[in-house]
């Protein structure tokens, strides 16, 4: 009888002693950085609600880090085979030109919009991060997860396919 107790109650008490030594593992199965999920304010975004987005803020003068970025973003997307249409882009110019005509066509199906569209750019955290990263938006229109422009692609790419498997959302 006290050890078919003990086999009982060994998960709670295993359990209780990880908690309070915070013995929690160190790795995660996500690729990307996890932020606390905050609502985005923004005319862009109200569109783009019930589709995941990927968010990308850069000058129209597009660098070759921003054009990896466009080009990742894309791949990504279209990783996802018959989920693809679940995923929306979204490049955000930070000034008033133009992007060079042929990007625009190389980057087909990315939304373009000035940054006063998705209302305080500090929602997405510092200024001077915000060129660093991909963001990730997910149907609600809660910003959750970023990933550096060094990132692996294939993480990216990975963090979406498990996101679309499981979520009913977008």
């Amino acid at each position: 009888m006290l050890l078919i107790a003990a086999f009982c109650a060994a998960p709670m008490v295993l359990g209780w002693i990880a908690y309070l030594f915070d013995l929690a593992p160190g790795a995660t199965a996500n690729h990307g950085e996890l932020l606390r999920p905050r609502p985005l304010a923004g005319a862009a975004f109200e569109s783009l609600k019930g589709k995941w987005v990927l968010v990308s803020f850069d000058r129209a003068e597009c660098d070759r880090a921003c054009e990896a970025k466009l080009y990742i973003m894309r791949q990504a997307r279209k990783a996802q085979g018959a989920e693809q249409d679940r995923i929306a882009r979204l490049w955000v110019l930070q000034d008033e030109a133009m992007p060079k005509g042929g990007l625009v066509q190389a980057i087909e199906g990315t939304q373009v919009a000035r940054v006063r569209a998705v209302g305080d750019p500090a929602q997405f955290g510092t200024p001077s991060d915000l060129n660093a990263f991909i963001y990730l938006v997910d149907p609600l229109g809660n910003l959750m997860m970023r990933y550096s422009r060094s990132s692996e692609p294939a993480g990216m790419i990975k963090d979406l396919q498990r996101l679309l498997k499981y979520s009913a959302f977008g």
